[in-house]
C-alpha cells in the first residue's frame, strides 16, 4: 500500500493521467476535469494465515486512497458498494462542513450503492480518510490521502506512505462488548448512537461542571488490560483492546512490505497511525531522520531516531539512507513488546527475518509534542473566548465524557466567525486521550501550563492528568465535531461539538 514515488515519475505519472492542474502542466498542455472515482468496498485480508474480511477504500488507480497533485482540487466521487450504509471523513481537511463526512441530520450516511459526490480546494500534506459510520473505522475504512504540494516535490525524494492498524478477527460490536460487558446487540445500538446529533436549540457557553454521577464514578475506579509507570512513576492504563495483530500497509512482520531504495537514497516517510485503539513508537533503527510536518502541516525540523505518534496522528520524516543495506522502519506498540513495520531495502541487500515481538515500549508522550514549533504559527492576538474542557471516565462502568456530557446529550460550543478561540483540555483520567477537531486546524500554545509555539495540528495528545492548551481562528463555519480518536472512548461518549453561530439554528 506504500507509495514509493520521485519527483520525476510523479510528474510522468500525473501527466499521463491528466491529474496535474493546468498551472502545472507544460503550454499547451491541460488537466482532466474528471473526478476521481473512490471505491467504499470489502475485501479479503490475510492476517496470520487467517482470511479475514474487512473494508477498503480504494482509488482509482487500485491502490488504497488517494493521490493528488499541487493544486488539484479534491474531486472525488464515492461509490458504496460495501452492502451497507458508509460515511467517510476526510480527516485534517477542510471542506464544506456538508461534505465533512461526519453523520449529522444534514449530512446522512450513503445507501449502499449510491455514489456521492465531493468537490474542495485541500490542504496539502499527509491526511487521511475513514468511516465515521458505526465502527467500520476498526474494520479497516480507512487510507491515505495525499496531497501533494509543489515544494515536497522539488526535494526530489522518494516517497513512502507508511499506514499503520491494529487488527482484530472480533467484530468492532464484540470488542465493544466486552468493554462495557454488555451483549453484541446492545453494543450495537451503542455505536448507532453516533448517528444521533444534539438538538438543534442549544444552552449557554459557559463552563459546564463535570457533575454526571457515572463520569465521576467512573473517573477513579477502572483498570485496564495494560497498566504501567509512566513519566514520574504515575500509574497509567494502557491497551483496552487485546488485538491479534498489527499491520504496517496491510501486513505483518512475518511478511512484510519490502520498499527497494536506491543506494544511499532520500526518503519522505509519510506516517499514518490509522490504528482505533493503539499507540506507537516509531523506531528507525540506526537511520537518523528529521520531523518536517506533523498532521500534514510543516514544522522545524527535529531530528531523532524514535518518535511517539498517536492515534489519528501524521508524521512526515526525511531520511537520507547511508548507502547500502536493509533498513527496517519500526511502530512498536506502547506498553507492549509487539511491533510491525516495513522494510527500505537497496539492491542486494541481505533482508533478515524480524521478530514480532521485542521488549516492551514505554508509554506514548508527548516529549516530541515538547520538542516541534510550527513554520506558519499563529498570528499574535488575544483570545476572544477561552473554555475549559474537561475528559473524564474509567473502565468500570465503562464510558468517557467531556465536561460530563456525553454524546449525544451535549451542549455545542457556539463560535462567532473570526473568533480566536483557546481551549484547555485537562485529561482527569489514567488513560491518554487524542483529542481531534473537525474543519479547524489548531497550534499547541502549551502543555502542562509551560507555553510554548508548538506544532499546527489537528489532532493532540492529552497525558493521563494532564493538560494542553490550542488555539485556533474560527475561520470555517459550519458544525464540527470534536472527540477522543480513541473509537471506544468516541464511541461511548467522549465527543461533542463546535457550532458557529447561525448554523443549523
Amino acid at each position: 500500500m506504500s507509495t514509493t514515488v520521485s519527483r520525476r515519475s510523479f510528474l510522468g505519472a500525473a501527466l499521463a493521467a491528466g491529474a496535474l492542474p493546468a498551472g502545472a502542466l507544460p503550454a499547451g498542455a491541460r488537466a482532466s476535469a474528471a473526478p476521481k472515482r473512490l471505491n467504499a468496498a470489502t475485501r479479503v485480508l490475510e492476517v496470520n494465515g487467517r482470511p479475514a474480511r474487512v473494508f477498503g477504500l480504494i482509488g482509482p488507480d487500485g491502490r488504497s486512497g488517494i493521490s493528488l497533485a499541487p493544486g488539484e482540487r479534491f474531486r472525488v466521487e464515492l461509490a458504496n458498494e460495501t452492502g451497507a450504509r458508509t460515511l467517510v471523513h476526510w480527516h485534517g481537511q477542510l471542506p464544506p462542513w456538508t461534505q465533512d463526512g461526519f453523520p449529522w441530520p444534514e449530512s446522512p450516511p450513503i445507501e449502499n450503492g449510491a455514489v456521492q459526490a465531493y468537490d474542495y480546494a485541500p490542504v496539502p500534506g499527509t491526511y487521511w480518510m475513514h468511516s465515521h459510520q458505526d465502527m467500520q473505522e476498526q474494520s479497516l475504512m480507512t487510507a491515505p490521502l495525499i496531497v501533494h504540494d509543489a515544494a515536497a516535490l522539488r526535494e526530489d525524494r522518494q516517497e513512502v506512505v507508511l499506514m499503520l492498524h491494529d487488527f482484530t478477527f472480533r467484530t468492532p460490536d464484540e470488542v465493544l462488548a466486552g468493554l462495557i460487558g454488555t451483549s453484541v446487540t446492545a453494543a450495537q445500538g451503542m455505536s448507532q448512537k453516533m448517528e444521533e446529533a444534539p438538538a438543534r436549540t442549544v444552552g449557554s457557553n459557559a463552563p459546564h461542571a463535570s457533575t454526571s454521577s457515572m463520569a465521576a464514578d467512573a473517573r477513579d475506579t477502572g483498570m485496564s488490560g495494560m497498566n504501567m509507570l509512566g513519566p514520574g512513576g504515575m500509574h497509567m492504563d494502557l491497551n483496552d483492546v487485546h488485538y491479534d495483530a498489527f499491520l504496517a500497509n496491510d501486513r505483518t512482520l512475518a511478511d512484510p512490505e519490502i520498499v527497494h531504495a536506491e543506494r544511499g537514497g532520500r526518503i519522505r516517510l509519510r506516517i499514518i497511525n490509522g490504528a482505533s485503539s493503539s499507540q506507537f513508537w516509531v523506531d528507525l533503527g540506526e537511520l537518523v531522520g528529521r520531523v518536517v510536518a506533523t498532521d500534514g502541516h510543516p514544522v522545524k525540523p527535529v531530528a531523532g531516531s524514535h518518535f511517539p505518534i498517536a492515534m489519528a496522528q501524521r508524521l512526515d520524516v526525511l531520511i537520507d539512507l547511508p548507502g547500502t543495506g536493509a533498513f527496517p522502519i519500526l511502530a512498536r506498540v506502547e506498553g507492549n513488546d509487539r511491533q510491525t513495520g516495513i522494510v527500505l531495502a537497496t539492491p542486494g541487500a541481505r533482508i533478515a527475518r524480524m521478530a514480532e515481538s521485542a521488549h516492551a515500549a514505554p508509554p506514548v508522550d508527548n516529549s516530541l509534542e515538547a520538542r516541534l514549533a510550527a513554520d506558519e504559527p499563529l498570528s499574535a492576538r488575544p483570545a476572544d473566548i477561552v473554555r475549559t474542557i474537561e475528559l473524564a471516565g474509567g473502565m468500570k462502568p465503562y464510558a468517557w465524557s467531556m465536561n460530563g456530557e456525553y454524546w449525544p446529550q451535549v451542549t455545542p460550543l457556539m463560535l462567532d466567525k473570526g473568533q480566536r478561540v483557546e481551549i484547555d483540555l485537562v485529561n482527569r483520567t489514567m488513560m491518554a486521550h487524542p483529542m481531534h477537531l473537525h474543519g479547524n486546524h489548531f497550534q499547541v500554545v502549551a502543555i502542562d501550563g509551560a507555553p510554548i509555539q508548538g506544532a499546527v495540528r489537528d489532532t493532540v495528545l492529552v497525558m493521563p492528568m494532564g493538560r494542553v492548551r490550542i488555539a485556533f481562528d474560527a475561520d470555517n463555519p459550519g458544525r464540527w465535531a470534536f472527540h477522543c480518536h480513541n473509537l471506544y472512548h468516541q464511541i461511548t461518549g467522549m465527543m461533542t461539538e463546535f457550532r458557529y453561530q447561525g448554523i443549523a439554528s
